[in-house]
This record gives C-alpha cells, sequence and structure tokens, in this order.
C-alpha cells in the first residue's frame, strides 16, 4: 500500500503540480485548499506525511503545524513546510514549532520526493519496505511473509493490508470508512459492512488455538491494534 500524502496549499497550479508529481512516483495524494480543510483531512484521513505551505490566507501554514501538533490525530505525522521564506531564523521557527523538514521555493520536484522517501524510511518502515512488528507479529513488506509467535501466517490480500494499516500506528483507532479509504481507495465504492467481514477474517489467521486477540472493536468508533491492559 502505497504512502498517503496530504498537500495543504492554496495556489492550485502549485498544488496540482505537486499532485501530478508525487502520483507519477507511485504516492497516493490529497489536496486541501486551506488551513481548515487541511486539518479534517488529517482527522478523517491520516495521511502518512503533511506537504504545508507556509504562506496561506486565514489559516498560515505555520499555525496549522502548531495546531497539527496539539492534536492526537496530527502529532506524529512527519510535515514538510513549503515557503518563499528562506531567511535562518524562519527555518528555525519552522523547525521549532514542530516542523519535520523545510524546502525553499522554488524547489525541484525530484529533490522534495527524496525528501519525502527519506522522512518516511524514519517514520514509517512499511512505506521504506521493512519490517513491522507488534506484540509478537512480524510482517516483511518486502516478501509479505507474515508471522505471528514465530509461526507463519496465510493471509489474503486484503487483510494483508489491513493488517499493515494497523501496524503502521499501533493503539490508533481507525472508523470503517478510514480503513476503507486506507485499504480499498477512496475511488472504490464498499460497504462499510465488509469491513466487518475482512476483520473477522484477519481475527481468524491470527488467533488460532486462543491465541489472544489484538484487533480491538472500539465500540462506536471502530477498530485498532492493541495489547488489552
Amino acid at each position: 500500500m502505497s504512502p498517503l500524502v496530504l498537500i495543504v496549499e492554496d495556489e492550485i497550479p502549485q498544488a496540482e503540480m505537486l499532485r501530478y508529481n508525487l502520483e507519477s512516483d507511485g504516492f497516493r495524494v490529497l489536496v486541501a485548499g486551506n488551513g481548515e480543510e487541511g486539518l479534517l483531512l488529517t482527522e478523517e484521513q491520516g495521511p502518512d506525511l503533511i506537504v504545508l505551505d507556509w504562506m496561506m490566507p486565514e489559516l498560515p501554514g505555520i499555525e496549522l503545524c502548531r495546531k497539527l501538533r496539539a492534536t492526537k490525530s496530527g502529532r506524529e505525522i512527519p510535515i514538510i513546510m513549503l515557503t518563499a521564506r528562506g531567511e535562518e531564523r524562519d527555518r528555525i521557527k519552522g523547525l521549532d514549532i514542530g516542523a519535520d523538514d523545510y524546502v525553499v521555493k522554488p524547489y525541484s520536484p525530484k529533490e522534495l520526493i527524496s525528501r519525502i522517501r527519506a522522512i518516511l524510511r524514519r517514520a514509517h518502515p512499511a512505506a521504506a519496505g521493512e519490517t513491522l512488528e507488534f506484540d509478537d507479529i512480524s510482517v516483511d513488506t518486502v516478501t509479505h511473509k507474515v508471522t505471528r509467535a514465530g509461526h507463519l501466517v496465510h493471509l489474503g490480500p486484503t487483510e494483508y493490508k489491513l493488517l499493515c494499516t494497523f501496524l503502521e500506528r499501533p493503539g490508533r483507532v481507525y472508523s470503517r470508512a478510514q480503513l476503507l479509504d486506507l485499504v480499498w481507495g477512496r475511488d472504490i465504492y464498499v460497504e462499510e459492512r465488509t469491513v466487518d467481514v475482512h476483520i473477522r477474517r484477519l481475527r481468524k489467521a491470527l488467533n488460532p488455538d486462543g491465541v489472544p486477540n489484538l484487533i480491538r472493536t472500539i465500540r462506536g468508533a471502530g477498530y485498532s491494534i492493541d495489547r488489552v491492559e
């Protein structure tokens, strides 16, 4: 499953140029035209990384970054700031309020994508083709080999994508709608109850012979992978 990048940019040509280059490089992309929409999409979609323009009306990027870092949904998402401000004090200000990287306009799309991949390698191992682990569950995202307590687990393609989604952020609660977008894609219509069917299949595969169930149902909210204390 390719990483999801949220672009928050009020200049439409700039946003579309970024979208084109990122999608051409295999990323999934969302675009927000202002800061408030960026906050909403972060909450609803849980992007893997945010590319954020500094200079926006009403809610500037620097303030949006501060707000994101104060929310549960945006606290740990990597943020790259885009700005025409190249002075050292501005770069320091952007990094101090929580940005992970800082790119000065004009910039090379190839350089930006390289920075995105470098940050994702640190923040999201699956995006870099590495191993995801939680408790006694392990997923090799290169070979798609899944094990639990050292025993091989056979999963269908959808159950594998669900498990990787959960393992990217253990403890995070995903609604059915969010899982549909992340696993099936926004352009495919699937009923929400389909998520429940695949969750049952995932649990059955992961939990043979009374092994503790780590896929939790949070009533009225959705699902997560977590330990029950």
